[in-house]
């Protein structure tokens, strides 16, 4: 029974940090699309940044969802960022009307998960 209600607050907190990198994701690229219209940036910047945008995000929201788990850093922290970038793959598919995968979208999906892994194993470290 312990071990249910702990897997079940684990979850919770996982859900936590995917909700909050979703959150950074959005803030962030409005600012980032503000940045584009008021400037001369070329539009070829868009895929890069959109990538470092949600590993970013994913590296966030994985060190404060680590910081309350502290264990197992690597395994939470990569299966936040899978989680996270299935969800963005669904909407952005659904939005676009487009379920194919390319590269741009593997290279985000192994950046994805890099970067929960690393924010995994810095939250897990992190003292008080």
């Amino acid at each position: 029974m312990e071990n249910q209600k702990k897997f079940i607050d684990i979850l919770k907190m996982i859900s936590f940090g995917i909700i909050v990198s979703i959150f950074i994701t959005l803030i962030s690229i409005f600012i980032f699309a503000l940045i584009l219209y008021f400037t001369n940036a070329s539009e070829n910047i868009i895929e890069s940044g959109i990538i470092f945008i949600s590993s970013f995000s994913i590296l966030f929201g994985s060190i404060l969802t680590l910081k309350k788990i502290k264990e197992k850093g690597i395994f939470y922290g990569g299966f936040l960022g899978i989680i996270y970038m299935i969800f963005i793959y669904v909407i952005s598919s659904i939005i676009i009307n487009d379920f194919s995968i390319g590269l741009s979208s593997i290279l985000m999906i192994i950046f994805g998960i890099i970067s929960g892994i690393i924010g995994g194993i810095i939250g897990v470290n992190i003292k008080n």
